[in-house]
């Protein structure tokens, strides 16, 4: 009945099934994972969310946490029950008929029932164990006694004799107890981190799922779609306005060819003219004809419009087309893609030995500067961060190291430290950073952890890159083509700030800041 009771305990409210992956709301009902997640995508786009058990509302789609415990009973109840029969560990002494053993002597080689194990001999030498078909498991297999004690130098079980006289002499022992609790603490110290992994996964997961949701809420493929439909519409007009431009000159030649005909027609009529007067030879004719200085003129007044152009003017053509792609590809870059925004450096943040210039973009090491102590500049390393920092989207942000040979770039929490050795960025867990020192030898950090770059950084442009709700950090070389150097993957718990700190002697500027929409 007990076993009945507890089976329906363990049952899903929803699919009526013992837990699969039990997963629990806020208000404290259990659900598998499967089974809730349907419920709740089937409430999108409602009122709201709520629980199927006990109808709390939710305003925004719940978190689901993993229930350990549930889901450990639920599979230890589901795994297979052993049973004494199947085993085929019976009682040695009912001869009679077989009988189920409780309890096996590893001394007397035998196994008992509840009756005879309690005509047994209580004396110590007589070792009981679970049933066993196999006591010869549960001794040393050189002198055939009982494994009693643990070495800790070779992490074996041995016996009396082994510790006595056998290959363990001035080893140090442990009773099997004392070594078996030993390694039962480092393994709940293992599962303790393994279930700390398990919940940092879960919630990336979660953050996934989430950023999933809301790219379909977006709907970033009708966004797209939308861009594509504009850019052809602008692309189709462009080539009319194009081919019109070409046929348009192509006319004006047609024009100039016509009125040339005709200038031909009057040049040969004044020279027939002309022509006629030369074959006479009566001289007061000649002499009395009308107009006759201005028959070897010739009409002027079409000539700069009959001039020769060459070829068709390619050059305004060109300029018309490239005028015209730029401003889609402005209208791309300003309407879908990125939108830039400003990052400037905090003087408030920055050690005396840096001098910040004017538009707050540049840090350069200088002379000692007497600015007043704050708990937020830094006091030892010449550092900087950020005026704004980032709690959520995707953003990028470059600098020119300026040829400087030592150098840290990489973003931070605010709560950073300002003072001693664990204020250097990546040298704690509240920070991320690309950096150079002498000798061109490259590379990240966190939390004093780092990954050298072998083939160093081939570019004074470096670029750092934030998703945050994905939680990485990245850094690229600005060469040609553009490298990746690596990425940071964290669960990030508050906004970050840019982080610089410049060598003795150097500077580094800030040359541009974009973030996602």
């Amino acid at each position: 009945m007990a076993s009945a009771d507890l089976s329906k305990e363990l049952d899903c409210p929803i699919c009526l099934e013992i837990y699969t992956d039990p997963v629990m709301l806020r208000c404290g009902h259990n659900y598998c994972r499967v089974c809730i997640d349907q419920v709740l995508e089937s409430q999108e786009g409602s009122a709201g969310y709520s629980c199927p058990e006990c109808r709390e509302k939710y305003k925004e789609r719940p978190a689901l946490h993993r229930n350990f415990a549930l889901r450990n009973i639920a599979e230890r109840f589901q795994s297979p029950q052993p049973v004494q029969e199947e085993n085929g560990v019976c009682c040695t002494y009912c001869v009679d008929s077989p009988v189920p053993a409780v309890m096996s002597c590893l001394l007397c080689d035998a196994s008992m029932c509840d009756k005879h194990l309690r005509a047994h001999s209580k004396a110590p030498e007589h070792v009981l164990c679970a049933p066993t078909t196999s006591p010869e498991s549960r001794k040393c297999s050189i002198h055939k006694e009982i494994l009693k004690y643990y070495c800790t130098e070779d992490a074996a079980c041995v016996c009396v004799s082994c510790y006595v006289i056998g290959g363990h002499v001035g080893h140090k022992m442990m009773s099997l107890y004392e070594a078996s609790e030993e390694k039962k603490k480092k393994l709940r110290k293992d599962l303790q981190t393994l279930m700390a992994e398990t919940e940092e996964a879960e919630k990336r997961v979660q953050s996934l799922e989430e950023r999933r949701r809301r790219a379909q809420a977006d709907d970033v493929a009708e966004r797209f779609t939308s861009l594509f439909r504009d850019l052809r519409r602008r692309l189709e007009e462009l080539e009319k306005r194009v081919l019109g431009d070409i046929t348009r000159q192509a006319q004006s030649y047609d024009d100039i060819i016509r009125q040339l005909e005709i200038k031909k027609e009057e040049l040969s009529r004044k020279m027939r003219h002309i022509e006629k007067l030369c074959n006479l030879t009566d001289p007061l004719t000649v002499l009395q004809e009308s107009d006759t200085g201005d028959l070897c003129d010739t009409e002027d007044r079409h000539d700069k419009q009959l001039h020769d152009g060459g070829d068709l003017d390619v050059a305004i053509i060109s300029h018309t087309l490239h005028t015209a792609i730029s401003d889609i590809m402005f209208g791309v870059t300003g309407g879908i893609c990125i939108q830039p925004a400003d990052l400037l450096l905090d003087v408030n943040t920055a050690n005396n030995w840096l001098q910040i210039s004017d538009d707050r973009k540049t840090a350069s090491w200088s002379q000692w500067l007497k600015r007043p102590k704050t708990r937020e500049r830094f006091q030892r390393y010449p550092q900087v961060l950020s005026s704004r920092g980032f709690s959520s989207g995707r953003h990028y942000w470059e600098v020119d190291v300026g040829g400087s040979e030592r150098w840290i770039v990489g973003m931070c929490y605010p709560g950073i430290a300002r003072r001693g050795e664990q204020s250097v960025i990546g040298d704690n867990v509240k920070s991320w950073c690309l950096c150079r020192d002498l000798g061109n030898q490259c590379s990240v950090r966190h939390d004093r952890k780092a990954i050298q770059l072998p083939d160093g950084i081939p570019s004074d442009r470096v670029r750092i890159y934030l998703d945050y709700e994905a939680g990485e950090i990245s850094f690229y070389a600005l060469c040609d083509p553009i490298r990746h150097l690596h990425t940071f993957t964290a669960t990030f718990t508050a906004p970050l700030y840019a982080a610089l700190c410049v060598g003795i002697g150097y500077h580094i500027k800030i040359s541009g800041v974009s973030q996602g929409v």
